[in-house]
This record gives structure tokens, sequence and C-alpha cells, in this order.
């Protein structure tokens, strides 16, 4: 029997690395707070925040 193709919406860009993070009260609502001005998910907020770091070598 051939595998079914998962259901979802193509992408160019697949995020198979998935992981969890514990933030203390602060960061989080720093984070929260980004997320809402920018209108952004979390993780988004925080693939940003990583990006950044590559940009200030």
């Amino acid at each position: 029997m051939p595998e079914k193709k998962k259901m979802g919406r193509p992408t160019d860009n697949p995020k198979k690395t998935q992981f969890s993070v514990r933030f203390d009260q602060e960061t989080l609502n720093i984070l929260d707070e980004y997320c809402q001005d920018k209108n952004i998910s979390r993780p988004e907020g925080i693939r940003k925040a990583v990006r950044k770091l590559k940009k200030k070598k």
C-alpha cells in the first residue's frame, strides 16, 4: 500500500525540529508583548530572536 501524503499547507521551509524550553515570567512577558505588537505567534517570535543572534556576530 503506498504511503499517504500528509495533509496541510505546502511550505518551502519545513520545520522538522521541535523542542521545549522553559521561560521565567519576565522573559515570557517580553516575548508575548513583542509577538502581540508584531502580530506573530510565539514560535515565530522565537525564530526571529534566534536569527538576530547571527546578525550580531
